[in-house]
């Protein structure tokens, strides 16, 4: 089976308008499917990789062209530092959870396998999704369900979670959806755990403050002209994409200069996301989510 199949290839290779001499990083190794697509393009190029999941550093490609970073991609600029490779012409990331971390039943990632609540990208940190189920205020799981997860009753949904908690601690996915099967409208049983399990995937992996984290060093990391590639899967990490590449923050006013002129960093090379075609969404369910969008710095 394919560890994981790139969604949108051909349109993120495009857009990170490959010099054949340039320097790319691909933050989000995973497969390599991307970085094989990137080394394909270059001579004289480098090409740096980061992955913070022990499974995608097997996939690892032997090349004198690549370097992989066991790493999360938050500490792009420090490592690129000191790998002497400032400034680059590109950088990819393809965001969410690989094809092959959903699959792998014990990650807990998937709503379909019975298996720990963990939900961890890198399984050296502490935290897990059973640590959030037990131990936050009924609060804390209301905000994590509301804002990450879009779930419409999520205040009913962290009440019930922190009143059986007390009896029944949360350690497994069908400890979980047995308990708060009551939340859920009949028929939308699939989508609504989708939901709570999103918001729990991204509360453990810090997926957003993250995310802020690389947009703004890729303004630090990418020569003028440099391409800047992001394919999210949900409206969350699309907005922060579409707001930076167009204005440099992630939320508030463009900032203008005397004459009024806009101040921004980039220059947005897509007004709209690309998005996959029927024919791409058939071959891959997981990609009918993606939306892609491509940015060059001024």
């Amino acid at each position: 089976m394919e560890y994981h199949k790139p969604v949108l290839l051909k349109e993120c290779i495009d857009g990170l308008a490959i010099k054949p001499d340039g320097i790319y990083v691909d933050v989000t190794f995973g497969g390599g499917g991307h970085s094989r697509e990137i080394l394909k393009h270059l001579t004289t190029g480098k090409l740096y990789a980061f992955d913070q999941d022990e499974d995608a550093v097997k996939n690892k490609i032997d090349d004198p062209r690549f370097v992989l970073i066991k790493q999360n991609f938050r500490y792009l600029k420090n490592f690129l530092k000191l790998y002497n490779a400032l400034p680059i012409d590109g950088l990819l990331a393809d965001l969410g959870v690989s094809s092959h971390q959903f699959d792998e039943a014990e990650r807990g990632f998937s709503t379909r396998f019975e298996a720990k609540l963990d939900m961890r990208m890198d399984r050296n940190t502490k935290l897990t999704a059973a640590d959030v189920l037990n131990t936050y205020t009924e609060e804390d799981l209301k905000r994590i369900f509301r804002l990450y997860g879009e779930v419409d009753n999520a205040g009913y949904l962290a009440s019930i979670i922190f009143h059986n908690r007390k009896d029944k601690p949360l350690e497994t996915v069908n400890d979980l959806k047995s308990m708060i099967i009551k939340c859920v409208k009949r028929g939308r049983e699939n989508q609504y755990y989708a939901q709570v399990f999103q918001a729990l995937r991204i509360e453990v992996n810090r997926e957003l403050e993250v995310l802020e984290d690389l947009l703004m060093q890729s303004l630090d990391v990418l020569k003028p002209g440099g391409r800047l590639v992001v394919m999210s899967y949900h409206s969350l990490e699309d907005r922060l994409v579409k707001n930076f590449t167009r204005t440099g923050k992630f939320e508030g006013e463009v900032e203008k200069d005397f004459f009024g002129n806009q101040l921004t960093p980039f220059t947005q090379i897509t007004r709209k996301p690309i998005v996959p075609d029927e024919k791409q969404i058939e071959e891959n369910s997981r990609a009918r989510s993606a939306k892609l969008r491509i940015a060059e710095k001024k």
